[in-house]
């Protein structure tokens, strides 16, 4: 990322935020997102313990310095929580008999030799009989390994998706964005808005590893932000009556999701 530029520039003469940029306050670095739909301005806490500033469109930097400077009470809080709660993700070796979860569920690996279908290659992974068939070649590769598994996660994943998203988006009568499923860095998913309103939903690979019922909570509640930026009241409330549940879901995902694997291998 690259720090905020000076233009455009404010009627009043006031240096605005830019997206995608960063901003440095009392040598704390913070991510800059900005919406158009955005009226005041907020601060996530990422699950590396990034800081994320959202901003409405036309923000001086000024304004958003002051309020990160006025936020230092609730960052140092989040921090302590952050580190109560800090990652414990495993990590991997990709050997016969290491047990994989797709969707709640432990599946083994079984490496094998290269083989073909009818002629043709098969995949590198795949799920057959209660195993995931990793090509021998492959597992051998750490780099390879990882890339194929995190790619066959993304593929179950999208197809699994694939219809999974309407009923929630009727429940919360929303229009229904679009589904992609692609490594997030330390994220569970994120929404960016569309030029139509509906926009597009992203979804890290490692979501389909947990339980049926905690991917259908990160598809909700990225699909509430179709309507509601942020994480205030109303946006609560608006996945409150879609999922009376979510809070105490978003607590089992804060715990079960630690022990996710993420890709790190050993």
């Amino acid at each position: 990322m690259s720090s905020p530029r000076p233009d455009p520039v404010s009627v009043l003469g006031e240096p605005e935020l830019t997206e995608d940029g960063v901003l440095v306050v009392d040598g704390r670095e913070l991510g800059v997102r900005i919406s158009a739909r955005r009226r005041r301005l907020g601060l996530t806490v990422e699950r590396d313990r990034s800081l994320t500033l959202h901003v409405p469109k036309g923000c001086e930097v000024r304004r958003a310095e002051d309020f990160v400077r006025s936020s230092a009470g609730w960052i140092a809080a989040k921090a302590r929580l952050s580190e109560e709660r800090r990652q414990l993700h495993p990590t991997r070796s990709l050997r016969d008999g290491e047990i994989h979860r797709y969707l709640g569920r432990d599946y083994r690996i079984l490496v094998v030799d290269g083989a073909l279908d009818e002629g043709r290659p098969v995949p590198a992974v795949r799920l057959v009989a209660g195993r995931l068939r990793l090509d021998s070649a492959v597992a051998a590769d750490p780099v390879l390994g990882r890339k194929a598994l995190a790619d066959w996660y993304s593929r179950a994943g999208q197809r699994w998706m694939q219809g999974r998203l309407q009923p929630w988006a009727a429940r919360m009568d929303l229009p229904e964005p679009t589904v992609r499923v692609r490594d997030l860095g330390h994220r569970w998913g994120s929404y960016r808005a569309g030029t139509s309103g509906d926009g597009t939903i992203s979804l890290h690979w490692a979501v389909f590893q947990l339980p049926m019922h905690l991917v259908d909570y990160v598809v909700a509640h990225e699909l509430a932000h179709v309507r509601v930026p942020g994480h205030g009241p109303e946006y609560w409330r608006l996945l409150g009556r879609a999922l009376p549940e979510c809070r105490r879901l978003k607590t089992e995902l804060d715990e079960l999701g630690r022990r996710v694997w993420m890709g790190d291998l050993a």
